[in-house]
This record gives structure tokens, C-alpha cells and sequence, in this order.
């Protein structure tokens, strides 16, 4: 990848994405630069080849693409505040929440591309799903740049919203659902450590089976729930608790709050 990228911002979401193109030899570690407020924690980078930069104005002189990995409520400082030096021809691509390329494309110079994308911290595996939206002459360097780090799809952004939960904000929902399998192993016996072995290869087999088979859910748990098996028992009782039920009330909760931020 001959592009020039720039990280503004390496906050949790931003260092996942760090972690993987440096990690991924797709995307070679000398062609990025990174900043953030206190750049000291970005050595470990600077070690393997990331150039860091003093300021965010000195990151995006001859980046092509920009990435910034800021706060909702910092974005707008940020992106005025090196402005000034973009040219017609870079590309801003922002991963922030709630913030519209119409927005963003209103505090740059005309000329500058820009795009949203919404990967997740599976990114520091090279495991993200990438949400992004945005035309231009770059959107196959901004595509190729996030499969470096994952899987990536091109949506219209008026889903954007949508996809920050069900992608970025998945995460944390899974986590918690691999957490509850977790306790619950070790109340019937096992330790932590085995438990949790267990539980995230059996989530990480669930997950590759819908990937590569293509089929639905409901097809996958019909070839383990046995009449008056355990599976079901376990399922019904579950769903009785209010489990579907309360991960979809979840879900939406998280998209009305995007709308107030």
C-alpha cells in the first residue's frame, strides 16, 4: 500500500487500529504517522517503524489518507485546527460517532474527500468489521485500508448510526454474553481459566460456522437441540428470562442515545 496514512488520535479505538496495519504487512509500518495528546505512549510504535508526530498539523503534511480517532465533542477543534494545511487531493476519514461527512467536509478545504468509517477494537487482531461510507477517488485506498484490518463493507450513511451499534458497540455486547457463559461455567464446575478457554473457542467456532456456511442461526441451533435435550431446556429457559428480548431493547437503546449526543 504506497499510501501515506496519518492517525489523529490513538485513544482505545485509534490504538486497535494502530495495532493492526502495523501488525499487517499490507500496510508498511514507515508509511503511517501518529499524534495524540500525549505522545509518549505511541513508542511502542515508533519502535517498529511508525513516524511520530509532534502536532496533528505536522501528521497530515503529505498524508494521503487521514484518519481521525477523536471524541464526538473534540472532532470539530481538531479538524479546524489543521485544516489549513490539507490540499485538494488528501482524503479525512473520520471514525468518529454521531459526525456527519457533511459536517466534517464543512471545516476542510473543497477538494479534501471525506468518509466515515466505523471499524471496532477486533481490529487490534486484525479482526474489525468496518462499516464505511463516502465516494471519491479514494474510497479503494480507504476500503483496502480497513480489510488490512478485517472485514469491511460500503454502506450508505444514513446507516451509519446503525452500524456503530451493531459493529462497534457489538463488541461490548458480546463481550458481556461471553463473560455470562463464563460465570456460568464455573458455577457447574470449572475454573476460570478452562471456562473461559471453552467459551471463546466455542464463540469463535459459532462465529466462523455463520461466516463460511452462509446459513441462519436458527439452522445451527436445530442441529443441537435434541427433543427434550439439554440445548433446549436451556434455550427455553433463557428466552423465558427475557434474553432476545433484552438484547434487542439493548440495541435500540444505543441507537436512540447516538441521536442525543
Amino acid at each position: 500500500m504506497a499510501q501515506r496514512i496519518a492517525l489523529i488520535g490513538a485513544g482505545n479505538l485509534g490504538a486497535s487500529l494502530l495495532q493492526g496495519w502495523v501488525d499487517d504487512p499490507a500496510v508498511p509500518n514507515t508509511s503511517i504517522t501518529a499524534t495524540k495528546r500525549d505522545t509518549s505512549s505511541l513508542a511502542p510504535f515508533a519502535a517498529q517503524g511508525v513516524e511520530i508526530a509532534p502536532s496533528n498539523p505536522d501528521a497530515v503534511n503529505g498524508a494521503d489518507l487521514i484518519v481521525v480517532a477523536v471524541k464526538p465533542h473534540n472532532i470539530e477543534a481538531v479538524v479546524r485546527g489543521f485544516a489549513d494545511g490539507l490540499q485538494p487531493g488528501q482524503a479525512v476519514v473520520s471514525v468518529v460517532t454521531g459526525v456527519s461527512t457533511a459536517a466534517i467536509a464543512s471545516w476542510v478545504p473543497q477538494g479534501v474527500e471525506v468518509y466515515r468509517a466505523m471499524p471496532n477494537t477486533g481490529a487490534h487482531v486484525g479482526e474489525s468489521m468496518t462499516c464505511l461510507s463516502g465516494t471519491g477517488t479514494h474510497q479503494e485506498a480507504v476500503t483496502s485500508l480497513f480489510d488490512a484490518i478485517g472485514e469491511t463493507v460500503v454502506i450508505d450513511e444514513s446507516l451509519m448510526d446503525a452500524a456503530t451499534v451493531l459493529g462497534a458497540c457489538g463488541i461490548a455486547y458480546v463481550m458481556r454474553f461471553i463473560r455470562g457463559m463464563i460465570q456460568g461455567g464455573i458455577q457447574i464446575g470449572f475454573d476460570a481459566d478452562v471456562a473461559g478457554k471453552i467459551v471463546t473457542q466455542t464463540v469463535a467456532g459459532a462465529a466462523q460456522l455463520l461466516a463460511q456456511e452462509g446459513h441462519h442461526p436458527e439452522a445451527e441451533i436445530d442441529k443441537v437441540t435434541t427433543p427434550r435435550g439439554c440445548t433446549i431446556v436451556g434455550l427455553n429457559e433463557m428466552e423465558h428470562n427475557g434474553f432476545s428480548s433484552a438484547l434487542i431493547k439493548g440495541i435500540v437503546a444505543s441507537h436512540d442515545r447516538i441521536a442525543d449526543l
